[in-house]
């Protein structure tokens, strides 16, 4: 199984949540990209069976220049502020079909009780657009909004990798089991 795991990230967090992710998901067996959503177009996506999509909450949704000016003026990484998921996520066709799609972000965890996440807005986007999203969106937190990422955040990630690689092993084991048959019949 081959996988990418895309993430934006201003401060570190996502990034370390997209590594811990993809640790997950290579101790599967699979074979694990890492990302920087700027750099998005050196990959064609459609060779990964699984490309893993995450972002920072900013706003309580997908972070977008303005919000992401703000974050580099809080020290983030000004590289960072024209290019982010909601842009990636912008250029992708409907007829154009990534592989099954995990997404996930990261959050303050005070806004555990707020609706605002930008994995379920990365979510509706990529669902609008035909393209299969598996699993829940899922969130990571972070103490603060420059971090740092709260206590067992990574392993929890490491976790959730491992188990989207495991259920779509499974997936793609009972498919090949079925098709013999299919086959007969």
């Amino acid at each position: 199984m081959r996988a990418a795991v895309i993430y934006e990230s201003m401060f570190g967090n996502t990034e370390l949540i997209a590594r811990a992710i993809g640790k997950g998901i290579g101790a599967e067996g699979a074979e694990v990209h890492l990302v920087d959503v700027r750099e998005h177009e050196a990959y064609e996506l459609t060779t990964y069976d699984v490309v893993v999509v995450g972002a920072p909450t900013h706003a309580l949704t997908l972070s977008r220049p303005s919000s992401r000016r703000k974050a580099v003026e809080d020290g983030a990484d000004p590289s960072h502020v024209q290019w982010g998921v909601r842009e990636w996520l912008a250029t992708l066709r409907p007829g154009a079909r990534l592989p099954k799609v995990a997404v996930f972000d990261t959050k303050v965890r005070s806004m555990r009780l707020l609706p605002g996440s930008a994995a379920k807005a990365a979510a509706r986007l990529l669902e609008q657009t035909g393209h299969e999203v598996v699993g829940r969106p899922t969130s990571f937190y972070v103490t603060a909004a420059k971090g740092p990422l709260a206590d067992g955040e990574e392993d929890r990630a490491r976790e959730w990798g491992a188990a989207i690689a495991s259920e779509l092993a499974h997936e793609r084991l009972t498919e090949h089991q079925a098709r013999p048959e299919q086959a007969q019949g």
